[in-house]
């Protein structure tokens, strides 16, 4: 086309059609000052359970499979209908609340059998709850989607939600759980901006009911990895957009070895449950659950085709790692130090003369190899005694190799009537609480001056086992030793 032709084009043309449309009324943006308002008189947040629901918020539960977080769920739903705090340790406040549990992926029946072997394992029956359990089932027909996608995107499904909305209202539900989240909508889970508009139609459901909700939701495949919020399948919008993101983790094997826990069996058992999203507690401060068995007496006779003995069905209880220092009193470190002053000592657990064996013979453990249970609480008392300075390790040399190796002596002498603390450092008062428990007040020593093989002079301590060789570091020779034939690595 030559440039006559669009010249000509151009001139024909209609002007754009915002040109000549009349001005809009200016936009007008104010700032709202801070009203000030006395403490006393902002409102309470209103916490459901512990910290972890709230109403008109949205929680999620993250979790692989098979850790426990159906059981989990039953156990909870009990403790909130019936306000028993004793069941899972959680604050349920201001009395029993009214909970509706619809879950889209199990059976109705094998729901009810959960909910009944929980009943019976935390001896809750249908007195303590009343009215206050709602359960559905999306196999059995009561099916949710509030959302829908077809080749135009997504959109949410108002009338379904509307209808929630009321039945919330005129059910006075305080709690209400789905389980899946993935189940309860038909959006790619991939897609962020569509599980964004999905989790905030859940969090105005909430709002507009009064309620708090619970969104059950899948992990992604870990392996041996720790499960975090960041962990939930598909798009991050769904913990973005959560008040309170719960995460279930099964006990790793660092962690039975901790604790003492043998079999693999009752590892797999336990497992902790922690919010994410504020804060990311060690092991030992974990709220951990066990999963435990319960039989259900369903057995129909002489004549089941299953055997005589009831379903056994998994519940979720408390569960409270073992205190490695429980029974442990001042007069034991003091006995434990008093046997460490009187030997050598090695720090490698793996070797002989390994002073666990000395704590061993005080505390009534074995340091044997095949006592998995007994070593694990050797190990934790030690470390805290090497963390608060009762115990200390030097590099002495190794009479037997000639060579230096790292060795246990006493640091600061037990003092009488003071427990032991159960851990050392800052985070627990460290120093503080280690000076109220020790004292410093070492052995008798003979002081001296030995040769070493460089013609150096060192001043030496003469102690009832050994001469310790003041250098760059500390060793220790066998008795009557001048040092001359010390080797170094």
């Amino acid at each position: 086309m030559r440039a006559a032709s669009l010249q000509k084009q151009y001139d024909a043309a209609e002007p754009f059609a915002g040109a000549a449309a009349p001005a809009a009324a200016p936009v007008t943006i104010a700032a709202s000052p801070f009203r000030w308002p006395a403490q006393h008189t902002l409102p309470r947040r209103p916490w459901v359970w512990g910290r972890w629901l709230l109403l008109g918020t949205v929680s999620a539960i993250v979790a692989p499979g098979g850790v426990g977080k159906s059981s989990f769920v039953a156990s909870m739903l009990l403790s909130l209908a019936s306000g028993r705090q004793e069941i899972l340790g959680k604050t349920v406040w201001a009395g029993p609340k009214r909970v509706w549990y619809w879950n889209l992926e199990d059976g109705l029946a094998e729901l009810e059998m959960q909910l009944v072997a929980a009943s019976i394992f935390h001896g809750v029956g249908q007195d303590a709850c009343g009215d206050r359990i709602f359960l559905d089932s999306g196999p059995d027909g009561a099916e949710l989607r509030i959302a829908i996608e077809s080749r135009d995107g997504y959109s949410i499904a108002v009338p379904v939600v509307e209808a929630l909305v009321a039945e919330l209202i005129a059910r006075k539900i305080d709690v209400l759980i789905i389980d899946p989240f993935v189940s309860s909508h038909g959006v790619s889970e991939n897609d962020n901006s569509a599980i964004d508009a999905v989790v905030k139609t859940w969090a105005s459901i909430a709002k507009r009911a009064g309620c708090a909700i619970v969104l059950v939701h899948h992990s992604k495949k870990l392996g041996t990895e720790k499960v975090t919020a960041e962990s939930s399948r598909g798009a991050s919008a769904l913990v973005s957009a959560a008040r309170v993101t719960l995460v279930l983790n099964r006990m790793d094997k660092e962690e039975s070895q901790r604790f003492g826990i043998v079999e693999d069996k009752e590892r797999r058992r336990l497992f902790t449950v922690q919010d994410d999203k504020a804060n990311r507690a060690p092991a030992e401060d974990a709220q951990w659950f066990r999963l435990a068995s319960q039989t259900v007496s369903n057995c129909q006779g002489p004549d089941d085709p299953f055997g005589d003995e009831g379903d056994s069905v998994g519940v979720v209880t408390r569960w409270t790692p073992p205190d490695a220092f429980d029974g442990v009193t001042p007069e034991h470190l003091r006995r434990v130090q008093q046997a460490v002053d009187a030997g050598l000592w090695w720090k490698d657990a793996q070797s002989a003369g390994w002073v666990g064996e000395a704590v061993g013979d005080v505390m009534g453990l074995s340091a044997s190899k095949n006592e998995k249970a007994d070593r694990a609480r050797l190990n934790r008392l030690l470390t805290t005694w090497y963390d608060n300075g009762a115990l200390v390790v030097e590099d002495v040399i190794d009479p037997k190799s000639r060579k230096l190796r790292p060795a246990v002596k006493v640091g600061t002498w037990a003092v009488d009537g003071v427990a032991p603390p159960a851990r050392g450092g800052a985070e627990q008062g460290g120093a503080g609480r280690a000076s109220n428990l020790l004292h410093h007040h070492p052995p008798p020593i003979r002081e001296g001056v030995v040769e070493l093989a460089q013609g150096k002079k060192n001043q030496v301590e003469q102690t009832r086992t050994a001469t310790v060789v003041k250098t760059t570091g500390r060793m220790i020779l066998a008795p009557g030793e001048t040092g001359d034939d010390v080797e170094f690595d």
